[in-house]
C-alpha cells in the first residue's frame, strides 16, 4: 500500500512536469496532436501507478518520450506551415458573409444546433447577426458579428480612452510582492505609507493592488477567532 502511494507521487510530479513543459493551453485549445498525447500520458501514468509489478521506469520513459515527440511536432509546426496544416488541420468557415456554409457543416459533422449552442457561448443568440462564423483548428468556434449587431466602442465615436496599463498585487494574503513594487518603481516605504491610510499595516491586508491610474485597492484579512 505504501508503495503505491510513493509511486502515485512519483509519477504525479513527472506528469505534472511533463505537462507543464508542453505548454499552458486550456484543454479546449489543445489541438488533436496535443490532446492525443496527453491521453496517452495519463493512460501510461497510471499502469505503473496501480501495478506494483510493473516497474515505475515502464511509466516514466514513455511518457518523457511523448514528450520529447511533442517537443518535435511543435517545432515542425512553427518552422513549417504545410507540416503545420498536415497536423493540425485548416479553420472551415461555417457561416460566410452571414449565409450557413453546409457543405463544410456537413464536413466538419456539425449540427444546426451544435453551431447555434456555439453561438450562445459566444454571446450571439441570433444566428442571422453572425457575418462569420469559423471553427478553428482547436475546435473553438470565432465568431463574427456583422457591422450594426457589434458592440460599439470608443474609437466608433472618436473617443481616446485614457492609457490604463494593467493592475499589480502588491500584497497577497498579507505576504508583500516585492518584484511587483519594483516593476512599479516603488518600496516598502511608500506601501507601508499608502496602507497606513486604510489605518492597518501591508501585513495585515489580505490584497493591495494598485491600477494603471496609481487608484489603490485594499481589503484587511479577517481575524481569526
Amino acid at each position: 500500500m505504501l508503495i503505491t502511494f510513493f509511486r502515485s507521487i512519483v509519477l504525479y510530479i513527472i506528469v505534472l512536469v511533463v505537462m507543464r513543459l508542453m505548454g499552458k493551453r486550456e484543454i479546449g485549445q489543445l489541438q488533436p496532436f496535443e490532446l492525443a498525447i496527453s491521453i496517452m500520458i495519463a493512460d501510461l501514468a497510471s499502469i505503473p501507478m496501480t501495478d506494483t509489478g510493473v516497474p515505475i521506469f515502464n511509466g516514466i520513459i514513455p511518457i518523457l518520450g511523448l514528450l520529447i515527440m511533442h517537443l518535435l511536432i511543435s517545432m515542425i509546426n512553427m518552422k513549417s506551415s504545410k507540416a503545420r496544416e498536415i497536423i493540425c488541420g485548416r479553420p472551415s468557415i461555417l457561416i460566410y458573409r452571414g449565409k450557413i456554409n453546409e457543405k463544410n457543416l456537413k464536413k466538419e459533422r456539425f449540427t444546426i444546433n451544435e453551431l447555434e449552442e456555439r453561438l450562445r457561448g459566444n454571446n450571439v443568440i441570433n444566428l442571422g447577426d453572425v457575418e462569420y462564423a469559423i471553427l478553428e483548428t482547436s475546435g473553438q468556434v470565432t465568431v463574427i458579428q456583422k457591422p450594426d449587431k457589434r458592440t460599439t466602442i470608443p474609437q466608433d465615436f472618436n473617443i481616446m480612452p485614457e492609457y490604463e496599463g494593467i493592475p499589480y498585487d502588491l500584497v497577497v494574503d498579507g505576504k508583500v510582492m516585492t518584484e511587483n513594487l519594483k516593476e512599479i518603481g516603488k518600496d516598502y516605504k511608500w506601501l507601508k505609507k499608502q496602507v497606513e491610510k486604510f489605518k492597518m499595516e501591508p501585513e495585515e491586508a489580505l490584497v493591495v493592488t494598485i491600477d494603471g491610474k496609481g487608484q489603490i485597492f485594499c481589503q484587511k484579512k479577517e481575524k481569526n477567532v
